[in-house]
């Protein structure tokens, strides 16, 4: 597939993503305490309830997945456009405890068939083993999503409330979301053929077909740990990076600008990926990714506040890599065929994990202090160990076709 042909469709699919980012992952940072202050609970419980969207985006993840393999992504992109209005509407509406938890529920279906996972999924669909140059497309341009949800949800807020801002957000994927994806291509009326899979693995004796399942299943536990860990990372250090700033020894106004230089610094990863390292193998980008948030985090403890700017750099340009890797190195280990819906599977534990960073870090930081950062540098440093445990061959033969027989009937 050309390469113009994948930008038409990399742009508004981006686009959308960056719309759906946005208004869903982005959103309680500045609408939790009006929230709370109008519902008269406290903004820990909205934030409770944004757990409970997370938790439940895990597990529709997988069923979107094995959707978008059969039939392509853009009815399900289209979906999840009336999915999130429906959702972003019911916030709006909200005037209890049980309707905004519900409200964030139907959020979560939105956000587990909506966000980037589905993304890529559709985009292997109609591409197969040619998707990473517009995988890292599409980050790219949503890597710019707080960039302008933060302040348009706060100028929405300001102006009309955060019932308003909602509404708004709704309005913003009717008019413009549901275009956006509808404008992506129809998939084939078949699925990725089984030609992907080496016809070596045809004539495979038994023996090796039971070597080639272990593998993928140990590949499937590394790759699913990986993702776990690092996205327990990110979400912990995105929900107390100023806190943790000052427990390492920062003013409060250091801590907030170092902040700023990780949106900037994953766009940059972004790019690398998109230059340089597209030259390698994605497997030695996300070894390089996974080390960045470990060395910036020993630095800053060993070297003190100084080094707190090299800390947020390497942390968020590894972050910015690590999004790409969560898309490529399943296409690359597994190959196109139940693409989706492995992908799901993938990132079940990762959600999960994402869904309780906030509090589990916030519990060790109280704890720890600086220290904090010991837990989170090891976390790294193990996930950065099992990718090294992870061979380009160790799962590109376990797809017999066998396997995919009963991966396309699941």
């Amino acid at each position: 597939m050309k390469t113009s042909a994948q930008a038409r469709a990399v742009v508004p699919l981006g686009l959308a993503q960056t719309l759906a980012w946005a208004s869903s992952y982005y959103l309680p940072a500045m609408l939790a305490a009006p929230m709370a202050r109008d519902l008269g609970i406290a903004t820990p419980t909205v934030f409770a309830a944004f757990s409970v969207a997370l938790v439940v985006s895990a597990c529709v993840g997988p069923w979107s997945g094995r959707f978008i393999d059969r039939h392509g992504g853009r009815p399900v992109l289209i979906g999840t456009s009336l999915l999130f209005a429906a959702g972003l509407a019911a916030l709006g509406m909200a005037d209890s405890v049980t309707t905004l938890f519900a409200a964030w529920a139907l959020m979560g279906i939105a956000m587990g068939s909506g966000l980037y996972e589905a993304a890529f999924a559709a985009l292997v669909r109609l591409y197969g083993h040619g998707s990473r140059n517009a995988i890292t497309g599409i980050t790219l341009m949503a890597g710019f999503a707080s960039t302008v949800g933060w302040p348009l949800s706060a100028w929405l807020e300001s102006h009309y409330g955060w019932r308003g801002a909602c509404f708004a957000w709704a309005g913003l994927h009717l008019m413009v979301g549901l275009p956006l994806n509808a404008w992506l291509p129809r998939a084939g009326s078949h699925p990725t053929p089984h030609a992907d899979v080496p016809e070596a693995t045809a004539t495979r004796p038994a023996a090796d077909a039971t070597t080639d399942a272990r593998s993928a299943t140990r590949t499937t536990v590394l790759l699913a740990f990986v993702f776990a860990a690092t996205w327990f990372i990110s979400t912990a250090m995105a929900a107390h990076l100023p806190g943790m700033m000052q427990a390492a020894g920062t003013t409060l106004a250091v801590a907030v600008a170092v902040g700023a230089l990780i949106g900037p610094a994953q766009v940059a990863g972004r790019l690398l990926e998109f230059g340089l390292l597209r030259r390698v193998h994605p497997l030695l980008s996300a070894r390089l990714a996974a080390l960045a948030h470990p060395l910036g985090a020993v630095a800053l403890l060993l070297g003190g506040p100084a080094l707190a700017p090299l800390f947020a750099v390497l942390h968020g340009a590894g972050n910015g890599i690590l999004t790409i890797a969560k898309g490529t190195l399943p296409l690359v280990l597994f190959g196109p065929q139940g693409y989706g819906a492995r992908q799901g599977w993938l990132m079940m534990p990762a959600r999960v994990m994402q869904a309780l960073a906030p509090f589990l870090f916030g519990v060790i930081l109280d704890r720890l202090q600086a220290g904090a950062l010991w837990f989170t540098a090891g976390l790294g440093f193990t996930a950065f160990l099992a990718l090294l445990l992870l061979r380009s061959s160790d799962a590109a033969s376990a797809q017999s076709p066998a396997m995919l027989a009963r991966e396309s009937s699941r």
